[in-house]
């Protein structure tokens, strides 16, 4: 046997190792995608969470509110592109819901009595990116996105949960993983790296727990949010509703609102 040919082989040892990792994390997609509802998971157009959000500082409670965060799936491209994004969202706070924030695909508001205020470009990327990365958004708007890799990275324990480890890779290499538990097949942790300002990197952990059935849609009643080991937020859902008739204003800026001076 010549080196060339001990080459070779190691070679396509390599490409079919890589092949049976992609096939079986797309294997591992595909189960979570019916375990949450198949089609009807697909064709989610739109959900309303409401219960109570917490926000942490040093795992010491910062903020406490009554909150109802709208959610609003746009129509992707097809395929999808990378620097796209197909989604908007109202974080509404309180019984009268007079104070919120509103993200749309470009830009980011704070609304109060006193009108809508920009936000900090920071704070726009940093929840683009976050909702960019998540693992609902990716099932619903990101599979087919030109550079995509799902690969299965082996089995685990999380949580004393029995769980399949997938990468998902994207163009501009970055990764998420995503541990999904091996009888329920739903996704219950995921984590990837974000680098601030400074490029000084961090790791950003999201837990879900306690999934519900939402009108034939499996989803998460507990999320859970941790920042370089840290709890930073959590949402504890009372109810949680799907493809509501929600008008655009609640995705939208009122026409009369007095626009403030962007935040510093």
């Amino acid at each position: 046997m010549t080196r060339r040919t001990v080459l070779g082989m190691l070679a396509g040892a390599v490409s079919l190792g890589a092949q049976s990792r992609q096939e079986r994390g797309k294997q591992i997609i595909d189960a979570a995608i019916a375990a949450l509802g198949g089609e009807r998971f697909l064709a989610l157009r739109n959900r309303v969470e409401k219960g109570r959000a917490y926000s942490f500082y040093q795992e010491k409670l910062a903020g406490l509110a009554k909150a109802t965060v709208y959610t609003r799936y746009l129509a992707p491209a097809n395929p999808p592109k990378i620097d796209d994004f197909y989604l908007r969202e109202r974080q509404a706070f309180g019984d009268d819901e007079a104070w919120a924030v509103l993200f749309t695909e470009e830009d980011g508001w704070e609304i109060t009595f006193r009108g809508a205020r920009p936000l900090r470009q920071q704070t726009i990327e940093r929840f683009r990116d976050n909702r960019q990365r998540d693992i609902f958004y990716i099932l619903l708007r990101r599979l087919g996105e030109e550079g995509l890799i799902i690969e299965h990275r082996g089995s685990d324990v999380v949580d004393n949960r029995p769980v399949d480890v997938v990468d998902i890779t994207d163009a501009k290499n970055r990764v998420v993983t995503v541990y999904f538990h091996r009888s329920t097949r739903l996704p219950i942790r995921q984590v990837f790296t974000r680098r601030d300002e400074r490029r000084i990197p961090h790791e950003e952990v999201t837990v879900f727990d306690k999934y519900r059935d939402v009108g034939g849609v499996q989803l998460p009643y507990v999320i859970q949010r941790y920042q370089d080991g840290q709890r930073t937020f959590a949402m504890f859902a009372e109810s949680v509703l799907i493809n509501q008739d929600l008008t655009d204003e609640k995705f939208t800026l009122p026409l009369k609102l007095k626009i403030l001076e962007r935040q510093k």
